[in-house]
């Protein structure tokens, strides 16, 4: 028995758990539907938290998945941000506002947040996922006892190995392709920058435990073909922006329907980490900036300030509009819709 078998899924299939695109309505849609579907709390604080997995629980009794972010604290460097503002300093002067006069730590992380630990143990998911990182092992044991089955995000079988030892019961193979923040450990260390099909096969052969294949990915036959690989699983993120139930904004949906979506680009001038997003006028902004941004995710706080001032003058060019290499084969549908046309493409 399979550990999708044991969760009760019908189908292979994982909805990524998109901070600030997922929603509790297209997790549930998804779950309903046979997949897995998946919420992304790393963006909010527990109180947050516990009312999207409540407003998912109303809407489903499948299982669905809760993702949280493990990244290292931010070393804060006082010049270093006050550079950034200066060089953003056009672009707020563009929309006719003032720069912060300083960056905040505006998301804690699962790795400090005992609160969001709290929630979690108290509303127990079926599944709980972790990215850019791994918990301690108290925090394992405690979300474990609790009955959780636990996923973590690798981007290389060194990352993997760490993920089995910690206690993880499945692993994501996040390859370049993928969409959003890579899930690296370690942000200024070495990245491999491995795809998706060759970091899958690598778990598959290394990791010893099942591989959840992501990147790339956006329709059944791709699904298809990553379990011919040896995964267990396909995780799509990009399929899932253009569905009605998503939080993406207009201007996102917009570009994904463009000829930006031929264009993804990775970044980390958005967050401070690396990620993939369309290339819009943030990131073209980006490639003439100065190199060394804040720590993630101080450097998210300037981010969403001049995305916010600008969708105040009807500029949508500015927002973190994470999308993977396989964003020209998105489709506008239902994410129940979507969910089973991906099933009869697999079977197909």
């Amino acid at each position: 028995m399979t550990l999708f078998d044991q969760m009760g899924l019908r189908l292979p299939i994982i909805q990524a758990p998109m901070a600030g695109v997922s929603t509790p309505k297209m997790a549930a849609a998804v779950s309903n539907a046979g997949a897995l579907g998946s919420i992304g709390v790393g963006a909010t604080n527990a109180a947050g938290a516990a009312g999207m997995i409540d407003d998912v629980r109303r809407l489903t009794d499948a299982a669905f998945n809760v993702n949280v972010f493990v990244h290292n604290a931010p070393c804060r460097d006082a010049d270093r941000e006050a550079s950034w503002l200066t060089a953003m300093g056009p672009l707020f002067e563009e929309f006719a506002v003032a720069p912060p006069s300083s960056l905040t730590t505006i998301y804690r992380s699962f790795a400090d947040d005992d609160d969001m630990l709290r929630v979690l143990i108290e509303r127990a998911p079926p599944v709980v996922s972790f990215h850019f990182g791994l918990p301690e092992e108290a925090k394992v044991t405690a979300l474990r006892q609790a009955g959780c089955v636990l996923i973590a995000t690798a981007t290389s079988p060194g990352e993997a190995l760490a993920a089995k030892k910690a206690g993880m019961d499945a692993v994501v193979a996040q390859g370049f392709e993928a969409g959003g923040h890579r899930g690296v450990f370690d942000a200024a260390g070495d990245d491999a920058q491995l795809g998706t099909l060759a970091l899958t096969r690598l778990l598959v052969a290394k990791a010893g435990l099942p591989v959840i294949a992501a990147g790339g990915i956006m329709d059944g036959q791709g699904v298809r073909a990553v379990l011919d690989l040896g995964a267990t699983a396909a995780q799509l993120g990009t399929a899932f922006i253009a569905c009605p139930e998503s939080a993406a904004d207009d201007a996102y949906r917009a570009a994904l329907q463009s000829d930006a979506a031929h264009y993804t680009t990775m970044t980390n001038a958005i967050s401070g980490r690396p990620a993939r997003c369309l290339r819009n006028r943030f990131t073209i902004w980006a490639e003439s900036a100065i190199e060394v941004t804040p720590d993630y995710p101080v450097a998210y706080d300037a981010g969403k300030a001049v995305n916010a001032a600008a969708k105040k003058m009807g500029e949508g060019g500015f927002g973190a509009q994470w999308a993977g290499q396989g964003a020209p084969l998105s489709r506008c549908m239902g994410a129940a819709e979507l969910v089973q046309t991906l099933e009869r493409e697999l079977i197909g």
